[in-house]
């Protein structure tokens, strides 16, 4: 860091102190993880430098022979890891790479079903004012509100009435495992394309705790960071038919040159995730967070479907006395991050809901197992509890502190 310290203190000085808060706290927030130092390395690596538009052995410009190798390194490990017919590493976010889904495979104004965002859907599986809800005529099933699990037979009764042209299945805040199969079965019912978005699961499926929607889905986008733990990117992955649109969306229907210093890391982070290490770490992120909820319950947390199959929990604090933004704030003044969030059924603002989302990717990372789970939960219930008692607080924040600076985090040296 010496160089930005030189050129840029006021830089340095904001890096150094996000460093120290990422070690000193706890990061509970489910999409939000630690890469390698390796993953690191790459993408602050001389590959920021070149531009390479096109594809592997199709560039535009000369001078790719190494770019070439790299990206694919990263395609053919992709393609060992989930089991994919074809993989494209270049788009840049999540968001980018489901646009460029729809703009293979639809025209604007095909119907699409897609889970609600406040029942724990994407805003790009079909938010109205968001791009995906403004082109596309999409159709969107919920949870039910008791159970606060999607219902399959109301989202086959949908299917059946509305004919959609895609059906997308994926999350960003439902805490339940997905029948990929039900969900492929539907759709062949009524002929739509199917489209997978495991941004959140994908480290999961990886380390073959939860069950890969690969071999049935016609289309899967993933995220390389969140439980991949890899650099922030995205991927896509399709039947090999469907490779050729979707190649040509993404390049040149949406995107000039890809960001070859993260897609070096996203090549190293899938070689990290080929480890048998990598299925541990699977194992552990799932158990951390069951426990989680298990000791959250006991404190009378109400956990939206009483509990997680993933990495993730939602919570409704409505019994707590306290919203959504409330909690956030105060936890995030003890050290222990996490978001505010809609449930299903929701009354209030989306800017002040009434509940939280969080998980354990990061904290499995750094070796927290069952024994922080239960620290953890103990520390939100206090203050959360307590959330005017500022001495209280002051403590807990102590207490966290002395915990995390026991877990390092890949890549900090405080």
């Amino acid at each position: 860091m010496s160089a930005i310290q030189k050129s840029d203190p006021q830089i340095y000085e904001a890096i150094e102190r996000e460093k120290r808060r990422q070690a000193e706290g706890i990061e509970l927030i489910p999409s939000e993880n630690y890469t390698s130092e390796a993953v690191m390395e790459a993408c602050g690596s001389i590959l920021t430098n070149k531009y390479s538009e096109g594809y592997p052995g199709k560039r535009y410009y000369g001078g790719q022979e190494n770019i070439d190798h790299i990206e694919t390194l990263a395609i053919e490990r992709a393609k060992e890891l989930f089991g994919a017919e074809h993989v494209n590493v270049q788009p840049y976010s999540g968001s980018p790479a489901n646009t460029a889904i729809y703009f293979a495979l639809l025209e604007f104004g095909d119907t699409v079903m897609g889970l609600k965002l406040e029942h724990g859907g994407h805003i790009t599986h079909g938010l109205p004012i968001a791009f995906s809800g403004k082109a596309y005529n999409f159709v969107q099933y919920g949870v039910d509100i008791e159970t606060g699990r999607i219902n399959m037979e109301e989202v086959r009764k949908m299917a059946h009435e509305h004919k959609p042209k895609m059906i997308v299945a994926g999350f960003t805040a439902y805490p339940r495992d997905i029948d990929w199969k039900e969900f492929k079965a539907i759709a062949d019912e009524v002929g739509a394309i199917t489209m997978a978005d495991i941004s959140h699961t994908a480290g999961l499926i990886a380390g073959g705790v939860l069950e890969s929607p690969v071999p049935y889905f016609d289309v899967v986008m993933s995220t390389t960071h969140k439980t991949l733990r890899g650099p922030r990117g995205a991927m896509i992955m399709c039947k090999e038919k469907f490779a050729k649109a979707i190649d040509r969306a993404v390049f040149p229907g949406l995107q000039g040159g890809p960001h070859e210093h993260a897609i070096a890391g996203k090549a190293i982070a899938f070689k990290e995730a080929l480890q048998p290490s990598f299925k541990e770490y699977g194992a552990q992120v799932k158990k951390n967070a069951a426990y989680l909820a298990e000791k959250l319950m006991e404190r009378d947390f109400k956990l939206i479907s009483d509990g997680t199959d993933t990495h993730l929990l939602l919570a409704d604090l409505t019994n707590k006395g306290v919203t959504g933004k409330q909690a956030q704030h105060v936890l995030d003044e003890v050290g222990i991050t996490l978001n505010k969030n809609t449930i299903p059924g929701e009354t209030r603002s989306p800017m002040d809901p009434s509940g939280i989302r969080f998980g354990t990717p990061a904290i499995t990372t750094r070796g927290m197992k069952e024994p922080e789970m239960d620290r953890i939960a103990d520390w939100m219930d206090r203050v959360i509890s307590n959330i005017d008692d500022e001495a209280l607080h002051a403590q807990i924040k102590e207490e966290v502190k002395e915990m995390c600076l026991k877990f390092p985090v890949p890549g900090i040296k405080v």
